[in-house]
């Protein structure tokens, strides 16, 4: 599972059989929620996570957005 970067517990990461669309996930606790990042960023999905965490962890994808997708294509491609 590469590791993209991890900041107020919130840990973004992809799996390693990960597909397209470019998206990320993100994990705290026992949650987990799904961002879309191209077009833009843009939650998917997601489960056991509070509200305040995924809005947070929105905020962070968007703040860290060209660092996710550079890390997707030197994983993926």
């Amino acid at each position: 599972m590469p590791s993209v970067f991890t900041k107020n517990g919130l840990r973004f990461f992809f799996y390693s059989n990960d597909h397209e669309p470019l998206h990320v996930h993100v994990r705290k606790g026992g949650g987990e929620a799904v961002f879309d990042v191209e077009p833009r960023v843009r939650l998917r999905e997601s489960a056991g996570m509070k509200t305040a965490d995924i809005l947070r962890a929105e905020e962070l994808a968007r703040e860290h957005r060209p660092l996710i997708i550079s890390k997707w294509h030197e994983h993926f491609d």
